[in-house]
């Protein structure tokens, strides 16, 4: 790189990388110049174009090094001892200019220290006195924004102004910076550099991209309102950005504008389903782009593209939630039938999908299906997912109840949640069959056969005796494992289920059983509270009847008792049959026991002389 004091000039390094980038800029000309080309021919040349470059600038690092004296510097070292080395004016402007592709090399690789400190040496070259950034500015920004470009000169060709690259470079930096603060949940920050970005040098496709992250952005900070004008904006800009749109039915959903939502998904998966033109490049006449720039794993999950399937799925599982029963039933046999397609080749099940596992899917269907008055059918589903999980669950499961960490790390070795993860994928199996058989029960009731009811359900009671719960004889609301939890659930829902057919058909004592079974799985739950003083009632036993729903009526709703769906969250498919435990006559039995009151002189505020339990035992 150096030569000695009054030695004549020779061809060396700065003239064969000038040689060899000039024949680059006159190729990557010629292919711009030429047309698209069949089958691709001209993005092909321009990639090993751009390839070339990329190769030109590695080249011109390891001459650097070659001239560092045998000494071990970092490429950040190398360009400090170059900018002090080399006084030469005429090589100024060819090292501002190498400097600047330095620094985009740097910048796709979001080394943003590396940058700000090339650009803290140039401007210190250009201006030694130069002050730094204010206190409060962003200072990679400020150095981008205050480095003076040098003057370009005809005998060294570029295929890109170093002022067009400049302003590249400032927003891609602020871009790459936004996306950063997001990361780290600094959301005004995040929110500024994105508002610097949008005024930047890109195509429209980056643009509807940034834009698409400031709503993203005010999203997290609370303003919907404010993040929906910026997921409008970024569809303005360019149609083809349906990460906005998938963005926007979240804001919606949100702000419980269902019809808004519905409206997205619905206009999402039109999109989805069309063969959209190819995105066209920011430019055709930029080697450096700032979408070639900016590329971060936090950007590719903003702009993840939904599948059509799981687009389908939302508006299936929207329309159930939402008691949009008929669209519901529509979406999810539009799905079903895409899973038997080959769906399950199609789409990754990952933590980013929209998709739960495909019996929770069936059973959805069935909810569906038996809430549109459709109840053969909804057996039919719930059949599929019997036939499915019967091999995948062990005769006997023992299974700790509640979530506790393992004391000594050995014996908890491989352990999720204290639970072994085979453990927990059979307790699931075993709650999805479990679940199918609770809506056949439902079904064959609503369908006006008990018999086969009581079958379905005394069968889902029956599979769950395959698990063997213990715990620490603590509540039972506290710390319960989830899956252990909606077990438990589907246990409460089958014996209300079995008691109300016991009682249609006159089975009075069946049915009280049942319902202290579930009161003892689930104490206070109002449903098999209120069906229990019904039982009592109906087997005439009166006074207790009173003095229980004294009792109940006297004690605020248990934590437990979900039956409208408040409190814990259940899984959506359990949804319609909390709704079919709830106790109907809850007036009418309310007035009969207040008359009973008023025409006795029993006192209600003592309590009962025995308990259901041992008036049970005396009656049979």
């Amino acid at each position: 790189m150096k030569r000695r004091r009054g030695a004549a000039a020779e061809p060396g390094c700065l003239q064969a990388w000038a040689a060899e980038s000039q024949a680059l800029v006159r190729r990557w000309r010629a292919a711009r110049c030429s047309g698209p080309g069949p089958g691709g021919a001209a993005e092909r040349e321009v990639r090993q174009q751009r390839d070339g470059f990329g190769e030109l600038l590695r080249r011109i690092w390891v001459l650097e090094a070659c001239g560092a004296s045998g000494q071990d510097l970092s490429t950040e070292e190398l360009w400090q001892k170059v900018l002090q080395d080399v006084t030469a004016g005429e090589l100024q402007a060819p090292l501002h200019q190498l400097g600047a592709l330095q620094a985009a090399w740097w910048l796709a690789a979001s080394r943003l220290g590396s940058t700000a400190g090339l650009f803290r040496l140039l401007s210190h070259a250009e201006d030694p006195g130069r002050a730094c950034c204010r206190e409060g500015e962003n200072e990679l920004l400020s150095l981008l924004k205050a480095w003076q470009v040098p003057a370009e000169e005809a005998s060294l060709p570029l295929v890109q102004s170093t002022e067009d690259l400049k302003e590249i470079l400032c927003t891609a930096a602020a871009f790459l910076q936004g996306l950063q603060e997001l990361e780290a949940g600094n959301f005004a920050t995040a929110l500024s550099l994105f508002q610097e970005a949008a005024g930047g040098f890109c195509s429209k496709r980056v643009l509807a991209q940034i834009y698409t992250c400031l709503g993203c952005c005010a999203q997290q900070m609370g303003k919907p309102q404010t993040a929906l004008q910026h997921l409008k904006r970024a569809l303005q800009v360019d149609f083809q950005c349906l990460p906005a749109l998938s963005h926007a039915a979240e804001v919606y959903h949100e702000l419980g504008e269902t019809n808004a939502e519905l409206e997205a998904l619905a206009l999402l998966y039109e999109a989805l389903g069309k063969k959209l033109p190819a995105a066209a490049s920011s430019s055709p006449y930029f080697l450096i782009r700032t979408e070639l720039l900016v590329d971060t794993p936090i950007l590719a999950s903003l702009l993840r593209h939904r599948h059509p399937s799981e687009v389908k799925y939302l508006l299936a599982q929207r329309c159930l939630q939402y008691g949009r029963v008929a669209d519901a039933v529509e979406h999810y046999l539009d799905f079903l039938a895409l899973f038997q397609e080959g769906l399950q080749q199609q789409v990754p099940l990952d933590d980013s999908s929209a998709l739960p596992r495909m019996p929770e899917v069936f059973l959805e269907t069935a909810s569906a299906l038996e809430q549109a008055g459709r109840h053969q059918d909804a057996i039919t589903v719930c059949e599929e997912v019997i036939s499915r999980t019967t091999d995948l669950i062990p005769r006997m499961l023992q299974v700790e109840e509640r979530l506790e960490q393992p004391e000594c790390p050995s014996s908890g070795a491989g352990l999720v949640g204290g639970l072994l993860p085979q453990k927990k994928e059979s307790l699931r199996y075993l709650a999805w069959r479990a679940a199918g058989y609770l809506h056949q029960g439902w079904a064959w009731a609503k369908l006006g056969e008990s018999k086969e009811a009581i079958t379905q359900f005394s069968r889902c009671l029956g599979d769950l005796l395959r698990v063997q719960l213990y715990g620490s004889g603590v509540e039972p609301t506290e710390n319960l494992l989830p899956e252990v939890e909606v077990i438990q659930k589907i246990r409460l829902l089958s014996l209300i289920g079995r008691g109300m057919q016991f009682l249609d058909l006159g089975r009075h004592k069946e049915a009280l059983l049942d319902f202290l079974h579930g009161l003892q799985i689930s104490p206070g739950d109002p449903a098999a509270a209120s069906y229990l003083v019904q039982a009592l009632w109906k087997l005439n036993r009166k006074q207790e009847a009173a003095a229980h729903w004294q009792k109940f009526s006297q004690s605020p709703p248990g934590e437990d008792g979900q039956q409208e769906g408040q409190g814990r969250s259940f899984p959506l498919y359990l949804v319609s049959c909390l709704k079919q435990a709830m106790f109907p006559h809850s007036e009418s039995l309310a007035r009969s026991i207040q008359d009973y009151l008023a025409t006795t002189s029993w006192d209600p505020s003592s309590k009962p002389s025995q308990s259901p339990c041992t008036g049970l035992a005396q009656g049979l």
